[in-house]
C-alpha cells in the first residue's frame, strides 16, 4: 500500500472544491489526466473511492470527506510552515520596564499576548518609576518602557503616546457618588480621601490644579491593595487612573473626574537602536491599551 502525497492531497481537495476534474486542472495548472492519475492513485492508497463520478460532476464520498478534512489540516500546516520560514517568528530578549499602575492590566495583557503568538521571544519586567525607568531606558539598561506623563525624548529613543488615560474617583458600592459617570472637583471637598501621602501633592490628587480646597486625607497607605481595602470598607475614596480600572473588585465603583486636568497620559519609549518599531511586544502594548480604553467605557456604562 503507498502513502498519501502532497500532490495528491492538493488534488482531492481542488477536487471537491471545484466539483470537476477539469476545473481542478485549470486551477492547478495540471493536464486533465494528470489530475486523473493523482485522484486514481489517492484512491487505491484509501482502498475506496473518494468521489462519486456523476454526469454534472464529482462529489466526494463518505471516505473522500474524511480524507479532505486531514488534507485541509495537512496543507494548512505545510502553508504556515512556508510562511515562517520566508517570515521567521521574532525570537531573543525584550527587557521591559513600566511603572506600577501599568502592571495592573495594560503590561500583563501585553506580555500574554506575545507568549501566545511569539514564544520565542522572552520579555524580561522590571517595574519602577518614570524618572528611574527613563534613566535605565537612556542608559541601556532596558529596551522600551510604559512611561507616566510626557517625559523629555533624549536622543536615540522613539516615544508614542499609548493612552491619554482620564483619572477615576473609586468609591465603595454604596457610596452616594456610586453610578455616576463623572463629578465635578467641587463636588468632591467633603470627603475623606484615602491617599499614599499625607501631602496629596505627593500622590495623584496633584495631577490636577486650579481647586480652592485642599483634600482632608482620612488615610495614608502606598499599597494600592491596602488603599482599595480601606475604599471597599467604606473609610474613604481614592484616585484611581483608567488604567487600573478593569482590575478593580466589583464592590468599587468609579467615577470620571470631569475636569479637564485630571488626566494623565501614558506613553512608550523605546530605543531606536535595539527594538523595532513593529516589535511584537510594541504591537502588544498597542492593542493592550486599545482592550483597556474600551474596556474602561464599558465598566461606566454598566
Amino acid at each position: 500500500m503507498g502513502e498519501f502525497t502532497v500532490t495528491g492531497l492538493r488534488v482531492v481537495r481542488e477536487a471537491a472544491r471545484s466539483g470537476s476534474f477539469t476545473r481542478a486542472a485549470e486551477r492547478l495548472g495540471y493536464t486533465q489526466s494528470a489530475v486523473s492519475r493523482q485522484i486514481t492513485l489517492m484512491e487505491q492508497v484509501a482502498g475506496v473511492p473518494l468521489f462519486e463520478r456523476r454526469a454534472r460532476g464529482v462529489h466526494p464520498t463518505d471516505a473522500g470527506r474524511i480524507v479532505l478534512r486531514h488534507a485541509d489540516t495537512v496543507l494548512d500546516a505545510l502553508a504556515a510552515a512556508g510562511d515562517e520560514l520566508c517570515n521567521p517568528l521574532p525570537t531573543g530578549r525584550i527587557r521591559v520596564g513600566a511603572f506600577s499602575t501599568a502592571m495592573a492590566a495594560l503590561v500583563p495583557g501585553a506580555i500574554a499576548a506575545v507568549a501566545a503568538r511569539h514564544p520565542g521571544v522572552r520579555v524580561h519586567l522590571r517595574e519602577g518609576t518614570t524618572p528611574a525607568l527613563s534613566n535605565a531606558l537612556g542608559k541601556g539598561r532596558i529596551d522600551l518602557a510604559v512611561l507616566s506623563g510626557r517625559p523629555d525624548r533624549p536622543e536615540g529613543l522613539n516615544v508614542e503616546p499609548l493612552l491619554d488615560d482620564s483619572l477615576f474617583i473609586a468609591v465603595h458600592g454604596a457610596h452616594r457618588l456610586a453610578g455616576r459617570a463623572s463629578v465635578p472637583i467641587a463636588e468632591l471637598r467633603a470627603e475623606a480621601w484615602i491617599t499614599g501621602s499625607s501631602d496629596p501633592g505627593d500622590t495623584l490628587l496633584g495631577a490636577w490644579s486650579g481647586s480652592s480646597w485642599r483634600p482632608r486625607v482620612a488615610h495614608t497607605a502606598r499599597d494600592w491593595v491596602a488603599k482599595l481595602g480601606l475604599v471597599a470598607a467604606g473609610l474613604g475614596v481614592t484616585v484611581v487612573p483608567g488604567l487600573v480600572v478593569s482590575a478593580l473588585p466589583a464592590r468599587i465603583s468609579v467615577v470620571r473626574i470631569d475636569d479637564p486636568a485630571a488626566r494623565r497620559a501614558t506613553v512608550l519609549a523605546y530605543r531606536r537602536d535595539t527594538t523595532a518599531p513593529d516589535h511584537p511586544m510594541i504591537e502588544a502594548l498597542r492593542d493592550s491599551a486599545a482592550t483597556l480604553a474600551a474596556e474602561v467605557r464599558a465598566r461606566l456604562r454598566e
